[in-house]
């Protein structure tokens, strides 16, 4: 007699059926763990990988400095030469390693075509990536890490979703924003920096459908860095604070100086996406190497000039500013701002995070000396959110960064008004945000690249730059265009 389709009992078909439900279910999905496993690993990886390039990075620049002890004017080779090598490098090696990374993690969630997501954030130009910028920041190169440990940690949750199959689109874009928020997070150590980035730059949005694999790698990176090197921040703990009252005119002028500044940066590296012009342009062009190896001449000599606190990340001087332990002059943060731009234009890849939260302290400490009624340690913070929001047009990101980055939160208010105020005039030098304006470029480059056969900047050679203006005749005219 046959089992009535009605029954509960052992065997029965509702009880298969119910099982085999059951079994689907996300939580006994072994494909879903799988996957949940390999995000983790990549999480931890990225962390790894964050805490081994700021020790690279530490190891070069203490390299450097025994080197400009012995005797400065050793630059004046190192660097020519330094950059020189890392444009060569970036043309025929690591073809498409080129710029901060922040624009091409950014272009690539916007991408559709998969080939192209995958070329762009491809493990061996993240290799690049962070071997060049270790050879820059050696050279004296005024660049940073965090750029490009953004781009690395999208490639390496990109290469394990690749991995596991991920199969739609939707999830890949999830994989880049978690890695990209991640990277964030362990280069500064930074875990709502890195979310607020990720949310306020990257994606400029926050769905349901990303939000827990992103915080899951932000935790997981986060907790990663506190294992191998503890429980830090970049500058220290502070305790400042900015009174109600007259000492909140630092707000009104760290907000307009640093808004003015910063917009300034960004407008001449747009503008520099289209190519130089005159002479310089057309050099740039015929002769990408000893242009590159200019700059770096350029470079050593601003170093001589401030006795060696232009070159690197400008981690050290933005934390004696910060500690008032500082014997740097007024003339420090026009220095920095232009090695910052001059690296920009040689096309060492580095990010730009580091050197502007540098410039943004000196423009504190500049004028702290006239701001008698203000803390001079709470002014230089204000400098810095101000400078850095108006660069990156991202004031909530600068705010927790900086708050993060300090360990202090008594100063968050301040920090936010002058970051905002910093916004709104930077847009009026600077209509377009710096990341978002590159990424735009990249885009259009690499849809001109795939519409007329050409192979992709981010793979081919460095003469189809990304940032090149898509109306450009030629390969020919683009090949000079500083990077992304």
């Amino acid at each position: 007699m046959s089992i009535p389709e009605t029954s509960d009992g052992p065997g029965s078909v509702r009880s298969d059926t119910r099982l085999r439900r059951i079994r689907r279910m996300p939580l006994w999905s072994r494909r879903l763990w799988l996957r949940r496993v390999v995000w983790w690993g990549g999480a931890v990886a990225i962390g790894l990988a964050a805490i081994l390039f700021a020790d690279a990075a530490d190891g070069v620049a203490a390299m450097r400095k025994a080197i400009i002890r012995h005797d400065p004017r050793w630059m004046l080779l190192v660097a020519p030469l330094g950059f020189a090598l890392s444009s060569f490098l970036t043309r025929s090696l690591f073809r498409g390693a080129q710029g901060s990374g922040i624009p091409q993690a950014i272009a690539a969630l916007h991408m559709t075509d998969t080939r192209q997501m995958d070329r762009v954030l491809s493990l061996r130009i993240a290799a690049g990536k962070v071997l060049l910028t270790v050879l820059g920041i050696f050279s004296g190169g005024s660049i940073g890490r965090e750029g490009p440990t953004v781009q690395v940690g999208a490639s390496i949750m990109l290469a394990l979703g690749r991995l596991v199959r991920v199969p739609d689109q939707a999830s890949r874009r999830a994989l880049i924003l978690a890695g990209g928020a991640a990277g964030i997070s362990a280069a500064f150590n930074t875990p709502l920096g890195g979310i607020v980035f990720a949310v306020e730059e990257l994606s400029h949005s926050f769905e349901a459908r990303t939000s827990g694999t992103m915080l899951t790698a932000v935790i997981l990176s986060g907790i990663t860095s506190l294992a191998l090197v503890g429980n830090y921040s970049y500058f220290g703990h502070t305790t400042v604070a900015l009174p109600l009252g007259r000492a909140w005119e630092a707000v009104l002028i760290c907000g307009m100086l640093g808004g003015l500044g910063g917009g300034l940066f960004s407008e001449i590296l747009v503008r520099a996406a289209d190519g130089l012009p005159g002479a310089a342009g057309r050099f740039l062009v015929r002769r990408p190497v000893l242009f590159a190896a200019g700059c770096g001449l350029a470079l050593a000599l601003i170093g001589l000039v401030s006795h060696g606190a232009t070159y690197g990340t400008g981690y050290e001087q933005a934390q004696q500013l910060v500690n008032g332990t500082s014997d740097l002059g007024a003339s420090f943060f026009a220095l920095k701002f232009i090695a910052s731009v001059l690296s920009y234009l040689s096309g060492v890849p580095g990010g730009i995070f580091a050197p502007s939260l540098s410039v943004g302290a000196g423009i504190g400490g500049a004028i702290s000396a006239w701001l008698p009624h203000s803390p001079a340690g709470a002014v230089v913070l204000l400098g810095m959110v101000g400078y850095f929001s108006g660069v990156v047009q991202a004031p909530l990101t600068a705010t927790v960064i900086v708050t993060e980055m300090t360990d202090n939160q008594g100063l968050t208010v301040p920090l936010l008004a002058t970051a905002f105020l910093a916004y709104a005039v930077s847009r009026t030098v600077c209509r377009r945000p710096l990341y978002g304006a590159l990424a735009t470029r990249f885009l259009r480059t690499q849809t001109s690249s795939a519409a007329s056969g050409a192979e992709p900047a981010s793979s081919g050679p460095a003469s189809s730059e990304p940032l090149a203006s898509t109306s450009a005749p030629s390969a020919t005219r683009s090949s000079g265009m500083p990077p992304v």
